[in-house]
């Protein structure tokens, strides 16, 4: 039982991690666009979710 428990926990986490690499993609280019045109409080966003999303990935990745 553990065995197809932690087979399911694996599948269920590499279809996350190509979530987020998506959704880094997607945040990095928002952080272009906001340091293109400056604007401060987006950047901070996106450098706060670029973090966030880093972590999550650090920690399925192990």
């Amino acid at each position: 039982m553990e065995q197809v428990i932690h087979t399911f926990k694996k599948t269920d986490g590499e279809k996350r991690i190509a979530v987020l690499r998506l959704e880094i993609d997607y945040e990095l280019a928002t952080l272009h666009d906001a340091m293109v045109a400056e604007d401060f409080g987006i950047i901070e966003k996106c450098k706060k979710n670029l973090e966030k999303f880093r972590k999550e990935l650090v920690r399925l990745e192990v």
